[in-house]
């Protein structure tokens, strides 16, 4: 069941990092692919049909490493506490800017949501990016690897002009087109720096024994197509370019 929970994890954390990393960098990248207010609802409207959906594989991912490796848990919060707490902070105010930019018709506050957006989104990609290079430097805690994993912030980046070049159109294309990007390489490399971070922890210490780790492990693996045959069907309802505002 070990083995079953741990390949689970890698799943969904790879599964987060691939969906929700494009639309981080979507977020980081807002001023530079929308360069007015309309132009940035546009930009906006890209990841509008996905970025909560894609987020569940987060949740899905902390309560795999709850359930079945408690120890971990508890050595990752403890040794990487600080960055964690960016993580939220940056996961919070993205949102919120997301959820709240369209709801008050005013140019002040569209550029507040804006910000709240882009720096939401820098949060979201630097905390990551220390704590992917905290693991990668053999670490549970902060060390050299928190500053040193910082460029992998820039991966995130990249990542989302691949998922801009595929749902825009026109001018807001054609600035994405500046920096080619094949979304499927970037989401391999995301994928590919977290799994070696990942062998870079103590599975056997964390891993947890009796129900919790085997209800979790089993719960997962039942869930795990369920999750993807419903994340498929909203790739393909909304696979089409997006050239006009959506709700947000």
């Amino acid at each position: 069941m070990e083995i079953l929970a741990i390949v689970m994890l890698a799943v969904f954390a790879g599964a987060y990092l691939v969906l929700a990393g494009a639309d981080i960098g979507v977020g980081m990248l807002l001023p530079v692919l929308g360069r007015s207010q309309q132009e940035r609802r546009v930009v906006i409207a890209a990841i509008a049909p996905f970025f909560l959906g894609n987020e569940v594989w987060l949740v899905s991912t902390a309560g795999i490493v709850a359930g079945a490796f408690p120890g971990l848990e508890h050595h990752l919060l403890e040794g990487l506490f600080p960055l964690f707490v960016v993580l939220l902070l940056g996961w919070v105010v993205r949102d919120m800017g997301l959820w709240l930019r369209g709801r008050v018709d005013a140019a002040a506050w569209r550029r507040m949501c804006d910000a709240a957006i882009v720096a939401g989104s820098w949060a979201l990609a630097l905390a990551w990016a220390s704590v992917l290079g905290s693991l990668l430097a053999g670490g549970e805690g902060l060390n050299v690897g928190s500053v040193a994993g910082l460029p992998l912030a820039a991966l995130f980046a990249v990542h989302g002009v691949g998922l801009a070049r595929w749902r825009l159109t026109g001018a807001l294309s054609a600035r994405a087109d500046r920096f080619p990007a094949p979304y499927p390489l970037t989401g391999a490399a995301l994928v590919t720096v977290a799994l070696v971070a990942g062998t870079r922890l103590p599975w056997a210490d964390a891993a947890g024994a009796g129900a919790g780790l085997t209800v979790t492990a089993v719960t997962t693996a039942v869930v795990l197509p369920v999750l993807v045959a419903a994340q498929a069907l909203v790739w393909w309802t909304f696979r089409g370019r997006v050239d006009s505002p959506s709700y947000l």
